[in-house]
């Protein structure tokens, strides 16, 4: 063998070597499906975004059905200049696919239309998970590259005004829908661009889904109704994902209709059914570093536009003290929800988000503030089996010594011999019954028009006797 042909075999062995090297840092190709249309495609969407040109993004037009006929046409006809040889599938396969990309959200759009996703999550371009019936499955679907992912993203956000770069890496948004969108780019993000989307029906679900789902009882549900009529002052408590927002938005719908209902969100995603109702959305700051409109400023200007209800999407910060300081000056009815996994840890919780606005307060003068503001916590806790449950409905009661006293009023225990049976309804968690505990609250239900007979907190005859059942919880 001669000494050229030797180094250059050297050579090839070493670049087999890289190519092996990075095989073992990357996805491996068996575990991802090579699109073999992506030049065919790439090349048809710049032709037809040179044809269309600014059509495409007129804001007059408002004829959807007419510009993606319009858009199908210019594909087919793209496709037939092109002459690369296809079957009828085919052909029609990536006609969806590109207009899918020049009119919706590429890859993403067969995952949004269907309403059995409940979350779409994109970690990187060749990798697209979905949530479906509360368990995680991975796709086949992709997006070519980074860029082409991130010219998804931009055309999610550009829509409601904000943006994303290496200066804002990360950004909170929405879709028209209300879905809600979080994103997330380099430098922060190593593995490429990340995207999720949680999201929303556009049928909102109503207490009697809940109750069909065995989410609550018909007889808790009922509860719930009766004291969002009679202003009570509620907090949702909950872990992520485990349906915090469905039950506030379920909950919100037992508003009666003549009251005034502001809303504050960090994206809008509440859909109420009622006809009065404001919208407020908090705001990030420019490129400049300015302008930026916090939850907390929004909660105070809200007390400035005669609200009968205030319902705060998530406190999770500074705006706590606002929102506790409003329901103390009487702006009773509010709804909020918090992330804690049990009602004891959700008033722990609101003690640690007011000690974050720098509040100089005394423990106890804030646990004093906590336990008048808020009268009930639900509770949400997302099963193992991807269910969503309501775990407690717990009244919170008043300070004794230096703690908040609270009892539960229904609660579901877990079932001991993980039987399914007409009772349990669930194999990992009994149904949502009554603990026999009368709430002391029923008398601001009745100065609000709603009434509740004393035998409607009679003890559940599924549920066992026992003094563990019927308790007031204390902890220090």
């Amino acid at each position: 063998m001669s000494l050229q042909s030797r180094i250059q075999s050297g050579r090839n062995d070493d670049a087999a070597q890289q190519s092996a090297m990075a095989d073992t840092r990357e996805t491996p190709a068996s575990e991802r499906a090579v699109d073999p249309y992506a030049e065919l495609k790439s090349r048809v969407h710049h032709e037809v975004i040179t044809r269309l040109g600014p059509r495409l993004f007129s804001t007059t037009n408002s004829n959807d059905r007419e510009l993606a006929e319009r858009v199908g046409e210019s594909v087919a006809e793209a496709l037939a200049v092109d002459k690369t040889p296809l079957t009828r599938q085919e052909r029609a396969q990536v006609t969806r696919e590109i207009t899918d990309d020049i009119l919706g959200y590429g890859p993403l759009e067969p995952f949004l239309r269907d309403e059995t996703v409940t979350e779409i999550m994109v970690n990187g371009p060749h990798k697209i998970y979905i949530e479906r019936r509360g368990k995680l499955t991975v796709t086949n679907a992709q997006f070519v590259d980074d860029s082409h992912l991130l010219r998804i993203i931009d055309k999610i956000i550009s829509r409601i005004g904000r943006r994303i770069d290496e200066a804002s890496p990360m950004v909170d948004a929405r879709l028209p829908d209300g879905s809600r969108v979080n994103a997330i780019i380099a430098p922060l993000s190593i593995k490429g661009p990340a995207l999720t989307i949680r999201k929303f029906r556009k049928d909102p679900f109503q207490m009697a889904d809940l109750i069909k789902f065995g989410t609550l009882t018909p007889k808790s549900g009922q509860f719930l109704e009766a004291c969002v009529r009679g202003k009570l002052n509620i907090l949702i408590s909950g872990g992520t994902g485990s349906g915090k927002t469905t039950t506030l938005n379920v909950m919100s719908s037992a508003i009666p209709e003549g009251e005034r209902i502001i809303t504050v969100e960090d994206a809008a995603e509440l859909q109420l059914s009622q006809e009065h109702v404001i919208t407020l959305e908090t705001r990030p700051a420019n490129i400049e570093g300015k302008g930026q409109v916090a939850i907390r400023d929004l909660v105070r200007n809200t007390l400035r536009m005669r609200p009968d209800r205030i319902i705060v999407g998530e406190c999770r910060g500074p705006e706590t003290v606002d929102m506790l300081q409003a329901m103390n000056t009487g702006h009773d009815g509010s709804l909020t929800t918090i992330h804690a996994n049990t009602p004891r840890d959700a008033m722990s919780r609101v003690e640690t988000l007011v000690l974050t606005a720098g509040v100089d307060l005394p423990l106890r003068a804030i646990r004093e503030q906590a336990s008048a503001a808020f009268d009930l916590i639900v509770q949400v806790s997302r099963l193992v089996d991807g269910s969503r449950r309501i775990t407690h409905i717990t009244e919170v009661l008043r300070m004794e010594s230096e703690v908040v006293t609270m009892q539960d009023i229904f609660t579901a225990k877990p079932v001991e011999d993980r039987e399914e049976t007409a009772h349990t309804g669930n194999r990992l968690l009994g149904p949502l019954l009554c603990t026999g505990i009368k709430p002391q609250f029923l008398n601001k239900l009745s100065s609000n028009g709603v009434a509740l007979p004393a035998q409607f907190f009679q003890l559940d005859a599924d549920r066992p006797t026992g003094p563990s059942q019927a308790f007031r919880r204390q902890a220090s």
